[in-house]
């Protein structure tokens, strides 16, 4: 990593502020495929079951790719957003409307993104008991975590989302892209670029009080 691709941010501060970036992605800026190689690198130290490093990374810059996966991830997320919000009757309902437009925004725009993402696990836990399907994505998901951290780090940021999975979507991604279905899950659908601006902030979070338990419920 060179000296000036990093932000030097504190471990609180990168904790605190990785967000979901969405208005903020830059779909101008080339990324580089030795940027992406070394968040993966990093990416790859994280835990997984039994040491069976079973994930496979697909990273899409064709855009006819692009565009064919932006319009599956649009097929699921048209319906879902024309819902209307949830009220919850505490900070996230002041929150909603921002959330609603971003991620509206982000819909209308996906293929934009100079890189997506696809993180893949081997087997498919369809149908698994909660016990293996928390075992299952527990050796993925904290490695994609450590991705979108390391594009923090680096000025970059990404979005977790997984409305593409709904239905035939996963399906179809994998027709698209050439993933064996039969013998690896998607995690989701990752935008990658560089952000406009670096000054990402802590978010508006219920208080951990509110949240906490201890020996019981």
């Amino acid at each position: 990593m060179t000296a000036d691709s990093n932000l030097n941010l504190s471990t609180d501060e990168l904790l605190t502020t990785t967000r979901s970036v969405r208005k903020r992605l830059d779909f101008d800026k080339p990324v580089s495929r030795e940027v992406i190689m070394e968040c993966l690198d990093l990416a790859l130290q994280a835990p997984t079951g039994s040491n069976a490093q079973g994930w496979q990374w697909v990273f899409v810059t064709d855009p006819a790719k692009k565009k064919a996966l932006a319009d599956i991830y649009r097929s699921n997320a048209n319906p879902y957003l024309d819902l209307p919000a949830p009220e919850r009757g505490d900070i996230r309902d002041e929150q909603i409307g921002a959330v609603m437009s971003s991620a509206k925004f982000l819909n209308e725009n996906f293929e934009k993104a100079p890189v997506l993402m696809v993180p893949c696990l081997e087997g498919r836990p369809d149908g698994a008991p909660a016990g293996m399907q928390a075992s299952y994505w527990g050796s993925l998901l904290p490695a994609a975590w450590s991705f979108m951290l390391a594009l923090r780090s680096r000025g970059l940021g990404s979005a977790w989302t997984t409305l593409h999975l709904l239905g035939d979507g996963e399906k179809q991604a994998a027709e698209v892209l050439g993933i064996p279905f039969d013998k690896y899950a998607q995690a989701g659908l990752f935008p990658i670029a560089y952000t406009k601006g670096t000054d990402f902030k802590p978010a508006k979070r219920l208080p951990a009080e509110q949240l906490t338990h201890w020996d019981t419920w």
